[in-house]
């Protein structure tokens, strides 16, 4: 029996200063066309993005370049920041961002939206609902009582018979799976596009 390899990054597969200015402007814009596919709107404020290794792998070499990060050291550092977010078969990571662009948007809407990180959901051609799960170290760093943060990382764990059935709408013209925000301050959903079920099923099919 074979064991599956892990997707998650290692030092071996984070470019050095040189080699990475060297890569960047084709790497960044390979990246905002696959993000493009990955990003969900849900109504006006709130945007999600599904992340990958390649993301992740992007969001690390920025992270070094901007921070000045040589060492192996440091590397390992961001490493074990960012793997959380690289989702192996059978899970989907993804990036909760509340864009709010003027400070009364900020004092409206991060009091009002405590506990939005919980309430996001799938909804399966079949009818089962995929519901996110917190890592419970961020929420505590990130939500407190009074008002929310304005990004939050999320965790959708799926079995085997909910990748079948996620993987059912590809394709299909019936019934497509839904992204949902169930917060009682924040009700949205929205079919996912074609292109986007796609790229998830690339999440969550094994390689």
């Amino acid at each position: 029996m074979t064991t599956m390899a892990s997707r998650k990054l290692t030092l071996d597969d984070i470019l050095d200063a040189r080699a990475y200015e060297r890569e960047r402007s084709a790497m960044r814009e390979r990246i905002m066309a696959l993000k493009q596919r990955r990003r969900v709107h849900l109504g006006t404020i709130i945007t999600v993005t599904f992340e990958n290794r390649e993301t992740m792998r992007y969001q690390i070499q920025e992270m070094a370049r901007v921070e000045r990060i040589f060492t192996d050291e440091g590397i390992n550092e961001e490493l074990a920041a960012y793997n959380p977010m690289v989702p192996e078969p059978g899970q989907l990571c993804a990036t909760l961002f509340i864009e709010l662009t003027s400070d009364d948007q900020v004092r409206e809407w991060l009091p009002k939206l405590v506990g939005i990180e919980t309430h996001v959901r799938f909804v399966l051609p079949n009818g089962d609902t995929v519901r996110c799960e917190v890592d419970p170290q961020h929420a505590a760093q990130l939500t407190r009582e009074h008002a929310t943060a304005a990004v939050h990382y999320l965790t959708f764990a799926f079995t085997p018979e909910q990748v079948a059935a996620f993987g059912a709408a590809e394709g299909s013209d019936g019934v497509g799976v839904r992204l949902e925000i169930d917060h009682p301050q924040y009700l949205e959903s929205i079919e996912l596009a074609p292109s986007t079920v796609a790229e998830l099923l690339t999440d969550l099919r094994p390689d």
